[in-house]
């Protein structure tokens, strides 16, 4: 308010009090991310101490099912159908050594009402060394491809990047 506006004009001695406003973030929140860590050994590796690129597969259905353990349902939904692997791929972006300390990385995209797909990020001290997807279909117990179940799509939705 103005000082001429005002019955009491602001001075030195009657200073108008300015109460801050909270922090408001406009942006929508980040998705959530999965993590979890994997120990190579030298069974992992070749004569000269390379990963075998085929342990990258296994690490993410290591990782899927991980985070469908803990994120989505311990049961994995047995109950009610299956969940089916469609596509896998998988990126290598630079050599793993054995004795390493794999960081990956899950989260979600593409989700639809039978199917969606994990992105997997694999790091080495915070250096991204391989990444992939697999594009997962729900499937009831007669193997038809079949709605996932509306609870279930919410879960899967917080770990949804774009």
């Amino acid at each position: 308010m103005s000082a001429i506006l005002s019955k009491h004009p602001v001075t030195k001695e009657n200073k108008a009090e300015v109460t801050p406003l909270p922090f408001i973030i406009l942006r929508p929140e980040l998705p959530k991310t999965f993590h979890h860590s994997i120990d190579v050994y030298l069974k992992d590796s070749n004569a000269t101490g390379n990963i075998y690129f085929a342990r990258h597969f296994e690490w993410q259905g290591i990782c899927r099912e991980r985070w469908f353990f803990e994120c989505i349902s311990a049961d994995m939904l047995q109950s009610l159908g299956v969940f089916i692997t469609k596509e896998a791929q998988q990126e290598y972006v630079c050599e793993t050594f054995a004795f390493q300390k794999i960081a990956c990385e899950v989260n979600t995209f593409a989700i639809k009402q039978c199917s969606f797909s994990l992105l997997f990020r694999f790091l080495v001290d915070g250096k991204l060394v391989a990444k992939g997807h697999q594009q997962i279909v729900f499937a009831n117990k007669e193997k038809r491809i079949t709605r996932l179940p509306d609870h279930i799509l919410e879960k899967i939705r917080e770990y949804e990047v774009q």
